[in-house]
């Protein structure tokens, strides 16, 4: 997703936790990528990582995630 070079500083290494995207409407797809980016790698989701995701998906209701497991 392209993003502004001020708002790239902005987010730095931020999780959906402290940082989501200015642009209300991007939110969702926000949480989708990332949501299918940790599940296809297998990667960790930490406790307020995951409560922010499960509170603002709820918000998403046409958001589908799909993957394929990497190897």
């Amino acid at each position: 997703m392209a993003v502004t070079d001020n708002e790239n500083q902005s987010k730095a290494d931020q999780d959906p936790a402290t940082w989501m995207p200015p642009y209300e409407p991007a939110r969702c797809d926000y949480i989708g990528e990332w949501v299918t980016v940790k599940s296809r790698w297998r990667l960790t989701v930490d406790t307020s990582e995951k409560e922010a995701l499960t509170t603002m998906a709820d918000g998403c209701p046409d958001v589908a995630i799909t993957f394929t497991p990497a190897m």
